[in-house]
C-alpha cells in the first residue's frame, strides 16, 4: 500500500486504500480532483445493494455518509497521514472515523441504482483530527469520463460549483463534521 507521504493528492488512490468501511459500506468509487486543504471531488454509483428495499431509490442518509466518505473521512485520512508521516493502514490501527455532527442538508432530488454521482467537497475546517465541510452532490450525465472532466479543474471552479448544466443537483449540505476518534474509545466487542 502507498504511503500518502509519497502522493500530492489522492486522484488514483484507491478508496478502498484510504478508508475503514468495508465492502458493503464504502460508498465511494473514484477520487477525480483533489487539493489538499482545499477540497475533493469524488464519485460512487449506487449498486443493488444499496437500494434494497428502499424502493430502488438511494436513500439520503446513505447520500450523506457517501458524501462525509468522499469528504471529512477521504481528506482527513489523507492530510491525517501526511501529518504523522504514515500509511492509511497504520492510522487505521489507531483511529476510526466518526460523525460528530450534520448540520443542514436540502434534497433537491434523487439518485436510484446505476446513476452515477459526484461529491464536491470544500473543506471549511481540519485541526486536532476534526474537519467540517459543506458541499454538493451532483449527478452524473450518463456517458461522462469524470477523470477527463475534472483533469484541469481548479479551486475557483470549486468555490462556485462550476459544473456543466447537465449535472443535476441533488442535495446541498452544510457543516458535515467528522473527527478521527482514538480506538480505545470504542468498547464494541469485535
Amino acid at each position: 500500500m502507498e504511503d500518502c507521504f509519497n502522493i500530492e493528492n489522492l486522484v488514483g488512490f484507491e478508496p478502498s486504500q484510504m478508508l475503514l468501511h468495508g465492502p458493503t459500506k464504502l460508498l465511494l468509487d473514484n477520487f477525480h480532483w483533489h487539493e489538499p486543504k482545499i477540497g475533493i471531488i469524488a464519485s460512487y454509483t449506487p449498486k443493488s445493494r444499496d437500494v434494497q428495499d428502499h424502493f430502488g431509490v438511494f436513500r439520503g442518509v446513505d447520500q450523506i455518509e457517501a458524501f462525509a466518505q468522499a469528504t471529512i473521512v477521504s481528506c482527513g485520512t489523507f492530510l491525517e497521514c501526511k501529518k504523522l508521516n504514515c500509511s492509511p493502514e497504520q492510522l487505521k490501527e489507531r483511529f476510526v472515523p466518526a460523525f460528530i455532527s450534520v448540520g443542514n442538508v436540502n434534497f433537491h432530488n434523487y439518485l436510484a441504482e446505476g446513476e452515477t454521482f459526484v461529491s464536491v467537497g470544500k473543506i471549511k475546517f481540519y485541526k486536532f483530527r476534526q474537519m467540517v465541510s459543506d458541499g454538493r452532490i451532483y449527478k452524473v450525465p450518463s456517458d461522462l469520463d469524470l477523470t477527463k472532466y475534472f483533469k484541469d479543474f481548479n479551486e475557483s471552479q470549486l468555490n462556485n460549483y462550476d459544473l456543466g448544466a447537465d449535472f443535476s443537483l441533488i442535495a446541498e449540505l452544510f457543516d458535515i463534521t467528522g473527527r478521527a476518534l482514538k480506538k480505545e474509545t470504542f468498547t464494541i466487542d469485535k
